[in-house]
């Protein structure tokens, strides 16, 4: 590894006003970067890994924000030894984004909606490299090979949201690289990535930075990324860092009971787990803040929340004795495509292509493959909220595929989706009490509105919120609390089978793992049966009975959760499994070796 320093950042604290108090989102925090080396920084929304990035590219709007004390000295191109926190914003528009350039997590919202994507990235290019319009181009298209994005003639002129969010993703990293940076910083650039794209732009990433020897600051959630890219572990917990240390000690031998809880919160692919283990089961915090060990290893719990493959083949025999609940027969649903004038259909995109299963009471059925592969299509499909090209949809044996829309509706009580983005899933003009409320008034369930106030406070109990946040709005919640207050929302109507469309694939390792064992607690109380989709097949194997892998709108192999994960049948489902960061010692020790040969290599 290069020793030559390149960020250094002491004691840094960040705040940010409000009416009642001062918060601070980043307390006195140090650790330094090298030239050639990446950091990880992982913890759990809220935990200031974010803001520490903010305020690294000094974007803390002030109010209510501010960098209330420390050092961020960056040792730039020209040699030159910089206090990032003193200098003015005209000194700090020349590092950032020309030596400091940084990778936000939702790409659809970092790029502006009215200009194309290539000239996004010029813009960057003539306003720090000097460069003419003609050489910007000509810069921008070699940058869009570089990423390996696919036609970047045509990748030039499109727009953001003709791209899928990988290709967004790449239009990204090709921006935050056009200036040959010193400096990258990469805020949750893969959280919501199909498993396949997330390890392309992974080795992506490390590709870049041994041929511009970049420092990389990487801020994840997600410690089996951090296990494949990074050198060092920082580890941040309400502002502050309380481990930090090499990537093979973090994992090997994790001292801090928070940074266990967060190793354990990911489900496991080697053994089968009855709930996942949270932060709670290795760290207590008492009134004061202060934090009390448990002395179990991540081993020893997972250990004692395993169940014996005898336990899960007398379950499954009980549980496919019953008759299906869901039959689909030869499915379709195609999208036709139109061109010309007057928008003549020249073929179709096969979303679901003649696709058969059977759902049976009391099971979960996964359904899994990257995006485009028909899966969210067919669950909407399954709902009728998309309305099929051919085939027949079978619920508790009635035919429900031509059924009029009038007693589709009626049925729809029945059967419940919950979508991937709570926050988009809810009124912001309305409060969570009366979003809960709403379906049961439009289906009739109980009497009068009192009673169902009464309900939603004890749905809202039941997954884990309080009587005060009935009069609260969706902006007041994180994303956990809003994915639990859709799941109420479904629970409200008493369903008997729910469709769960990515529904913990932007939320942090932490809250995800609780949210998972809330929805089997809530399968087990009220005999629920669930269609579990996801692009995430270690989540989607945790959870499921049977798994169904698409690819393409077609099913490409279908059977047990864990037979599947131990034995794939095709080259598709081994691709998925392969790509995958497991985050093992193996893995590390494998990671670590290639590393130490290259920088052997670049050295020469």
């Amino acid at each position: 590894m290069n020793k030559e320093v390149l960020l250094e950042i002491k004691n840094l604290t960040t705040e940010f006003r409000t009416e009642d108090e001062t918060v601070k989102a980043v307390n006195d925090i140090t650790f330094t970067l090298h030239k050639g080396e990446t950091i990880g920084i992982v913890g759990e929304s809220g935990s200031g890994k974010s803001v520490t990035s903010l305020s690294i590219m000094r974007l803390i709007s002030d109010p209510p924000g501010k960098i209330a004390s420390g050092e961020m000295i960056f040792h730039s191109k020209s040699n030159n030894r910089v206090d990032l926190a003193k200098i003015s914003e005209k000194e700090m528009r020349h590092y950032r984004g020309n030596e400091i350039g940084m990778i936000f997590q939702e790409p659809m919202t970092s790029l502006n909606p009215v200009y194309s994507c290539g000239n996004q990235v010029m813009e960057a290019l003539i306003l720090h490299q000097k460069l003419f319009k003609k050489d910007a181009k000509a810069r921008t298209i070699e940058l869009f090979r570089e990423v390996q994005l696919p036609r970047p003639e045509i990748i030039f002129d499109s727009y953001p949201h003709q791209l899928s969010g990988g290709q967004k993703q790449r239009v990204m990293i090709a921006m935050a690289m056009s200036c040959k940076p010193a400096l990258l910083i990469a805020d949750e650039p893969t959280t919501a990535l199909d498993v396949t794209v997330q390890a392309t732009i992974l080795a992506l990433m490390e590709k870049l930075q041994r041929d511009h020897d970049m420092g990389i600051l990487f801020i994840t959630h997600d410690l089996g990324v951090i296990a494949e890219l990074a050198d060092k572990v920082i580890v941040m917990y309400k502002g502050k860092i309380v481990e930090q240390g090499s990537v093979w000690d973090i994992f090997a031998n994790p001292q801090h009971p928070y940074t266990k809880g967060l190793l354990a919160c990911r489900p496991p692919l080697n053994k089968r787990l009855r709930w996942l283990p949270t932060v709670s089961d290795f760290m207590n915090t008492d009134t004061d803040g202060n934090m009390t060990e448990s002395d179990k290893s991540v081993e020893q719990v997972t250990t004692s929340l395993s169940i014996t493959s005898e336990e899960r083949k007398s379950t499954h025999k009980e549980l496919y004795d019953r008759k299906p609940i869901l039959e689909l027969r030869n499915l379709k649903t195609y999208f036709p495509i139109r061109k010309g004038i007057f928008g003549k259909t020249e073929g179709y995109v096969k979303a679901v292509d003649d696709v058969s299963f059977n759902v049976y009471p009391g099971e979960t059925l996964g359904l899994v493959g990257e995006s485009g592969c028909g899966k969210t299509t067919l669950g909407r499909t399954i709902l009728r909220l998309i309305e099929p090209t051919s085939g027949s949809i079978y619920f508790k044996s009635r035919d429900i595929t031509g059924l009029p829309l009038k007693q589709m509706r009626t049925l729809r009580k029945d059967v419940q989706i919950i979508f991937q983005d709570p926050y988009s899933s809810l009124n912001p003009r309305i409060t969570i009490g009366e979003a809960i409320m709403e379906p049961m008034f439009v289906h009739g369930i109980l009497e009068n509105q009192k009673q169902r106030k009464e309900r939603v406070i004890e749905l809202l109990h039941r997954v884990n919120m309080s009587d005060q946040h009935f009069y609260r709005y969706p902006h007041e919640f994180s994303g956990g609390q809003r994915q639990r207050i859709c799941i109420a929302r479904v629970l409200a109507l008493n369903p008997q089978f729910i469709i769960c469309d990515e529904s913990v694939s932007a939320l942090d390792v932490s809250v995800q793992a609780q949210v998972l064992n809330l929805l089997n607690e809530l399968k087990k109380e009220f005999q629920f049966t669930y269609i579990f989709i996801s692009h995430d097949l270690s989540v989607v194997k945790f959870m499921s009975d049977r798994m169904v892998v698409m690819n393409k709108g077609k099913v490409e192999e279908m059977g047990d959760a864990d037979d599947i994960y131990n034995n794939p049948q095709t080259d598709y489902t081994r691709k998925l499994i392969e790509a995958i960061p497991k985050g093992d010692l193996n893995d590390i020790r494998e990671s670590m070796q290639k590393k130490e040969l290259w920088r052997k290599k670049s050295s020469i």
